[in-house]
């Protein structure tokens, strides 16, 4: 898949969250996903002894609380916005369930790629 202006705009969104908000380690990722008529939608993980939740699911939750449908791209980051981060399987399962034709921004952050998230090879927990 083609990487567009607006993966490009929702990487960077993605980047800017998690160097502004993910200073501890409690906050360690943010995700950024974008909807079909173009909102997005960002979100950091929450890190705590008894489980915790990826950035991911904290963003489907922040879209169905703003009323957004459904997602049409997401991308994760890292280190407080240095690398692209792949959501972990868990994730993957169920954005593909929730989204089956999700776009999913992955890769080394110089050179990001789209991949459908059915096309997301396995990972390891965030």
């Amino acid at each position: 898949m083609t990487m567009r202006d607006t993966d490009r705009a929702l990487v960077q969104a993605a980047s800017a969250v998690a160097k502004l908000r993910c200073r501890s380690a409690a906050h360690t990722l943010a995700a950024a996903a974008r909807t079909a008529d173009g909102r997005v939608v960002s979100a950091v993980n929450v890190v705590h002894a008894t489980g915790g939740a990826c950035p991911e699911v904290v963003a489907i939750g922040t879209a169905v609380t703003q009323g957004v449908g459904a997602l049409e791209t997401i991308v994760t980051v890292g280190d407080r916005g240095r690398t692209l981060v792949t959501p972990c399987d868990a994730c993957r399962q169920l954005l593909g369930d929730l989204f089956p034709s999700l776009r999913v921004i992955i890769g080394p952050l110089d050179t990001p790629r789209v991949v459908p998230i059915t096309d997301l090879p396995p990972t390891t927990p965030h």
